[in-house]
């Protein structure tokens, strides 16, 4: 038996089953979605951030229910000096349990291997983000023994996200998505409501935050998927391949 008062959650999940879950989770709010998951799935749960401009909202939501989750952070070696120092304003400020991963190779060393990866067209902003994302970020999975995994992906967000699932089963781990169905309102009334602080360059344009050398502040007649990666692609590949 899937929604309802007595929800239990089976070994495995058919499409169907899948599909009927996330049904019951749509008309759950943010918070009664992140409350299940805690309550009824077993093994440890991992919730990663890149600390962009709205990351606030997940990481205060996740450790109000569970302080000591740990919080993936996979660190390029290219983030903004704003969005390090963000990391440890709010690393101080909610206690966060932060796990750190990184490539194992350098910056310095990939590019003198490789060039300036990411000005070499598609193939290549794939294999940077491979080598400084992708990995780190199943290395972290695997090292933390997460059974579930939440980000803070939401639907408006972009194209390419419009369609995500509250709850997804991927190579045998739980993906979690309570905000998917919110919009920037919803984002920017929480933030208010708990007096917790966008990015410190939001305010400066930037409505997507990544690496310095592919984020570009917004200008009017852009999209969001144009501030990314020169408008060549808007995701990493972190949370299709993962």
């Amino acid at each position: 038996m899937l929604p309802g008062h007595a929800l239990e959650v089976p070994s495995q999940y058919t499409a169907l089953e899948l599909d009927e879950l996330n049904a019951w989770l749509e008309e759950r709010s943010a918070e009664e979605r992140v409350a299940w998951v805690f309550e009824r799935i077993a093994g440890p749960q991992v919730l990663s951030s890149s600390f962009g401009a709205q990351s606030a909202v997940s990481l205060h939501m996740l450790t109000r229910w569970q302080p000591q989750i740990p919080v993936v952070l996979v660190d390029t070696g290219y983030l903004f000096a704003e969005t390090y120092q963000f990391i440890d304003e709010l690393t101080e400020r909610l206690g966060l349990n932060l796990k750190i991963y990184q490539s194992p190779l350098s910056p310095a060393w990939m590019e003198a291997r490789d060039g300036r990866l990411w000005e070499q067209g598609v193939a290549g902003i794939d294999r940077y983000n491979q080598l400084r994302k992708v990995e780190p970020m199943q290395r972290a999975l695997s090292e933390l023994g997460a059974t579930g995994w939440f980000a803070g992906l939401r639907r408006s967000q972009s194209q390419s996200r419009g369609a995500i699932d509250f709850a997804e089963r991927k190579n045998g781990r739980w993906k979690w998505h309570p905000l998917a169905d919110w919009s920037d309102r919803d984002v920017g009334m929480y933030l208010k409501r708990h007096d917790l602080p966008y990015h410190p360059l939001w305010e400066q344009g930037y409505v997507s935050i990544g690496d310095t050398h592919t984020t570009r502040r917004w200008e009017p007649g852009m999209d969001a998927e144009d501030t990314r990666f020169y408008g060549l692609k808007r995701e990493c590949g972190l949370h299709h391949l993962v």
